[in-house]
């Protein structure tokens, strides 16, 4: 089979195309003939030397979800399975590939109406966005402040905000992600690039603090945006796209009665990680969020695809078409 293999960390150059034995399923496995496979920005990171944070070193196949028709069941799997469109969900490793082994338990069907493109585009970053909002409890009159809003996490984060009847502000980088995130729901936008980029939010909130923040960038934005958070807010740092999660003091927040949530919070085991993907799915099937799948790349540019990853050039998802 063609994959994706990276030999060694460094940039995107080490995403090297390959030929590799074709994948047998073992004991409650099945193999995935991928048809879309999910990409996110932490792969990136990854591949450049965050390997052994997640427990991965080279040599490796990338990836960590794919979509696509079930070709193969190993022992102890029922034969329903085979030839159905599934979602091979999060947490399924070495998707830069053709042919994907996946644990039964980790697929999710994938609902009339939706294709693999678009159940690929939800793998991750629906079922994180449905995990937040259910985690930090987002309410009608909250006013939530959305980071990396047009990022593929932060464009269903901004409508999911929304529909539940929040105050949505949003912020990213230039004017065609700020107009996207606008079209999307968001009552105000606000470029984060931007001189006294804060003071913008608390204008366009009136004066009034943040209730709600979803971090989807960290670092110094993450934390100059933890200042806006009102005594007894929320937030969730579960992004650190700038290099690092955002900083905050704890004792701080504690005084405060600040509730905060990192990335340990949105790490599902497999029977919560296939819940939450059934609800992103359905809702995407049933047209209530719009999926922003802004480029597709054939399997052997994953090294192009992570330079524009990297490059911030993407408004909403980028996937790998094997």
């Amino acid at each position: 089979m063609r994959a994706i293999q990276v030999s060694e960390y460094g940039g995107p150059e080490v995403l090297t195309p390959v030929e590799l034995p074709d994948p047998q399923a073992g004991e409650g496995q099945v193999i995935v003939r991928a048809e879309a496979v999910d990409t996110i920005y932490v792969e990136t990171q990854i591949r450049g030397g965050w390997g052994e944070r997640f427990g991965v070193t080279p040599p490796y196949v990338p990836g960590g979800a794919a979509a696509g028709t079930v070709l193969s069941i190993g022992p102890g799997v029922s034969a329903s399975w085979l030839g159905r469109h599934v979602l091979a969900g999060a947490g399924t490793r070495g998707s830069y590939a053709e042919l994907v082994r996946a644990d039964v338990d980790r697929l999710v069907p994938v609902p009339d109406g939706l294709g693999p493109r678009e159940a690929a585009a939800l793998a991750h970053d629906g079922v994180t966005a449905m995990g937040i909002l259910d985690g930090v409890g987002v309410k009608p009159g909250d006013r939530v402040l959305i980071l990396a809003a047009a990022g593929g996490m932060g464009t269903l984060l901004v409508q999911l905000a929304h529909r539940l009847g929040a105050q949505v502000v949003g912020a990213a980088r230039g004017t065609d992600k700020l107009t996207l995130v606008r079209r999307l729901g968001a009552d105000a936008v606000v470029d984060y690039t931007a001189d006294g980029w804060t003071d913008a939010v608390r204008e366009a909130l009136g004066g009034h603090a943040v209730d709600v923040l979803l971090d989807g960038v960290g670092g110094r934005l993450g934390s100059d945006a933890c200042h806006l958070v009102a005594d007894g807010g929320r937030i969730s740092a579960h992004g650190a796209a700038s290099g690092d999660f955002a900083a905050m003091d704890p004792r701080s927040a504690d005084a405060r009665g600040i509730r905060r949530y990192g990335i340990a919070d949105v790490q599902f085991e497999a029977r919560r990680m296939v819940q939450l993907a059934s609800r992103a799915l359905t809702e995407a099937a049933e047209g209530r969020i719009r999926l922003v799948i802004a480029r597709e790349f054939p399997l052997s540019s994953a090294a192009e695809a992570h330079r524009a990853i990297e490059a911030r050039s993407i408004a909403g998802k980028a996937l790998l078409l094997p």
